[in-house]
């Protein structure tokens, strides 16, 4: 079982500067123990001999090499947009300048 009491929930509290009234006390103290209860299970079988993980199953380099493929022409590029100047998307200001 933890040793986390109300007391000590309470100066937890007041180190966070956090108000806590006594209901809210003895929810967290129940929480606390919960959490303190779980790690304390994890630490006895986290072993020297068990490899610390970051994941279960292991990861691999999903990205391809990049290849220059097949590219569009700017008239492709441009051939829907709405407005367009000198081979470019014309757009109107965002920051308040004058175009």
């Amino acid at each position: 079982m933890s040793e986390i009491t109300p007391e000590l929930v309470r100066h937890l509290g007041v180190l966070a500067r956090i108000r806590l009234d006594d209901d809210e006390v003895t929810r967290l103290t129940g929480q606390l123990s919960v959490i303190v209860d779980n790690i304390a299970k994890v630490s006895e079988v986290a072993t020297p001999d068990v490899p610390a993980t970051s994941h279960p199953i292991a990861l691999q380099n999903v990205f391809r090499t990049d290849e220059v493929g097949a590219m569009l022409t700017v008239e492709q590029v441009l051939q829907n947009a709405p407005d367009a100047t000198e081979d470019r998307f014309k757009v109107t200001a965002i920051l308040g300048e004058e175009q």
